[in-house]
């Protein structure tokens, strides 16, 4: 497989649970290959985009990773995407820390993403991480922690990664008709949100009008490609988007493609 220059091949990290890795059913279009997109498989080789990304468990399918990278593509001719999966279905936070351990998927969920990641960076630079995990975290005694332990995994990817400002998008839990939600679901989503409000560079995509699978615990595959696109709009964010913004919070912004700027408050 040929990859592009190390500065043109723009790397996303595809962290979290079952909803990153995707349980979407494939279809014939997912199965299609764009020319500057590309996966790190299970060998930590460079191939081509196409569902399953992810190989966390069997029932793997359609996930967001790819319809955010088409995205990302399309709008700029001149790089290529590197999707490096690395989301393990079922997996609480607690097993996302060093040495933690997901018994579902017989993997260490932390360990194996910043050593996947690293082998990745040999040849692309990494623009940011993508996550959607919580719903494993919406219990008693759990939720109540949840926001100090996501908050405390994304300092430690900064660090590990040694990127200090690295841009992690978290994404909203279904929000389905047929499934209300408990008091720890509101929890977990309050700490999705509140992180982001408050913790630089990172910012939160809602789920709102999204669909699921049968199981109603997974996004049909249509949700999984608009939620891809939301994550691709969420990091496109216009000059025009972040002036509005500005005065708002004293946080980074996404200003264009992949690039960052501070703004201060406005006296």
């Amino acid at each position: 497989m040929e990859i592009p220059a190390k500065k043109n091949f723009h790397l996303f990290l595809l962290a979290g649970q079952s909803n990153m890795a995707g349980r979407g059913i494939i279809e014939d279009e997912d199965k299609v290959a764009h020319p500057r997109v590309l996966m790190l498989n299970e060998d930590r080789e460079w191939v081509p985009a196409v569902a399953p990304i992810h190989f966390d468990k069997k029932v793997a399918g359609v996930g967001l990773g790819k319809s955010f990278a088409v995205t990302l593509a399309e709008n700029n001719p001149d790089i290529t995407i590197g999707l490096i999966p690395a989301a393990c279905g079922g997996s609480p936070i607690s097993s996302w820390e060093p040495g933690g351990y997901h018994h579902q998927t017989k993997s260490p969920p932390y360990d194996d993403a910043i050593s996947r990641t690293r082998s990745a960076l040999k040849d692309g630079v990494l623009k940011g991480i993508l996550w959607h995990q919580g719903e494993s975290d919406c219990k008693p005694g759990l939720s109540d922690v949840y926001q100090k332990k996501l908050a405390e995994l994304i300092k430690r990817f900064r660090s590990d990664l040694r990127i200090k400002d690295l841009p992690v998008i978290i994404g909203q839990l279904g929000k389905f008709a047929d499934k209300p939600w408990s008091a720890e679901r509101v929890e977990v989503d309050k700490a999705h949100q509140s992180i982001a409000r408050s913790m630089d560079g990172v910012d939160f995509v809602t789920s709102e009008d999204l669909t699921p699978n049968e199981d109603i615990v997974h996004f049909d595959t249509p949700s999984l490609r608009i939620f891809g696109k939301r994550y691709a709009q969420n990091f496109l964010k216009t000059d025009e988007e972040v002036e509005e913004e500005r005065g708002k919070s004293n946080r980074y912004h996404r200003s264009g493609f992949a690039r960052k700027r501070r703004f201060e408050p406005t006296k």
